[in-house]
């Protein structure tokens, strides 16, 4: 998949999955690469940022596995600001769609 796309969508398929249930890092890595592969390396900066923006809250939660794990969590600031995404994403999808078809069809 093309580079550019995945960056411009992953942080709406983030706050998406978190917004479903709580995720620890490795979880929600594992759950998005089920449909878009995507490294570590970029999806810890990205939950860094959502963090610091409010967007996401952290905790602590024992595991059974090893040490405690952090999760995150969706905050009210961060629904709001998904649904503007998914609002947004909705309008630009259609437009794109609407574009390919006229021109291939």
């Amino acid at each position: 998949m093309n580079v550019q796309f995945k960056k411009g969508v992953l942080e709406l398929c983030v706050l998406v999955l978190i917004s479903k249930k709580d995720q620890y890092g490795y979880e929600l890595a594992q759950n998005i690469s089920r449909k878009i592969e995507v490294a570590d390396g970029t999806l810890y900066p990205l939950l860094r940022r959502l963090t610091k923006e409010q967007y996401l809250s952290t905790y602590l939660a024992e595991s059974s596995e090893g040490p405690a794990r952090k999760y995150y969590a969706l905050t009210d600031h961060g629904k709001a600001y998904m649904n503007l995404l998914v609002e947004e994403w909705n309008q630009f999808s259609n437009a794109v769609n609407d574009f390919i078809e006229e021109v291939l069809n």
